[in-house]
């Protein structure tokens, strides 16, 4: 897919944006976005995934549509967590470009048309968070869980807790992924070959609502998902370096349409 690809597919960008009980984010977070994207040339999607919310933001979801027919929901009936959102999300996302953003409005949708940019020459493109607006606690505890992470999968990924993220399509449409791999998408997709680069983004408070993970229960879960990485990718089999493939004349000019 080349730069143009990404202007002018039937849907040129889908913004996936997973939310789990953001009730008063929903309406400034789909204005923002819009905002953002005013000066898009392609075709635009905004796909919300309301991961079994039990407060208000499913129904000012539907008004965010009633508004904007370029909003789609999907709805959880249960919550489900991170991941299976945000693999609903890829499934579902029709876009060329895809790009990934948190709904607590931490995320800014300005920075959007930066990562598009990078992505005419790159195939992921991911956030790194600067002047963080979170305590000191989950600033620390955050950079002490990078350098783990990439120490046990002898990566590079700066903020690997930033969702803001831009994908050319076919990285992620049909990516398998379990529970907790979200954290760990570049570090996947590197493996499958895919080139990553990492751009500063911009942070901010949340004002409304609160934050869904602990620190305790994300480092429990985190080190095993950690180790499910480290073995995925010592024993990842790649299909290309020295495989070499024979075929007859007679096929060969079958698959060239020569005669």
């Amino acid at each position: 897919m080349n730069a143009m690809a990404l202007l002018h597919g039937r849907v040129a960008l889908s913004v996936v944006i997973p939310v789990y009980n953001e009730s008063g984010n929903i309406q400034p977070l789909s204005e923002r976005v819009c905002d953002a994207l005013a000066h898009f040339p392609g075709t635009l999607e905004i796909l919300f995934i309301d991961d079994g919310s039990t407060d208000a933001t499913l129904a000012e979801l539907s008004d965010a549509q009633r508004r904007d027919p370029r909003v789609r929901i999907l709805h959880f009936t249960r919550n489900r967590g991170q991941t299976a959102a945000m693999a609903a999300g890829f499934r579902y996302s029709r876009g060329e470009a895809v790009v990934t953003l948190d709904g607590d409005l931490q995320n800014d949708p300005a920075d959007i048309p930066k990562l598009l940019e990078k992505l005419k020459d790159w195939d992921v493109v991911c956030g790194v968070r600067i002047r963080r607006q979170d305590s000191w606690w989950k600033r620390i505890s955050s950079r002490i869980a990078n350098g783990v992470r990439n120490w046990a999968t002898c990566d590079d990924i700066i903020d690997t807790g930033c969702t803001l993220k831009a994908f050319r399509g076919e990285c992620v449409r049909n990516l398998e992924l379990y529970q907790g791999m979200h954290r760990f998408l570049p570090t996947l997709l590197k493996m499958r070959g895919y080139r990553v680069i990492q751009v500063p983004v911009s942070h901010h408070p949340r004002l409304h609502g609160k934050t869904k993970y602990g620190t305790w229960r994300r480092l429990v879960k985190g080190l095993a998902d950690l180790y499910v990485v480290r073995w995925m990718k010592a024993n990842w089999i790649d299909p290309h370096p020295s495989l070499e493939i024979h075929e007859s004349a007679e096929v060969r000019l079958k698959a060239t349409g020569e005669k």
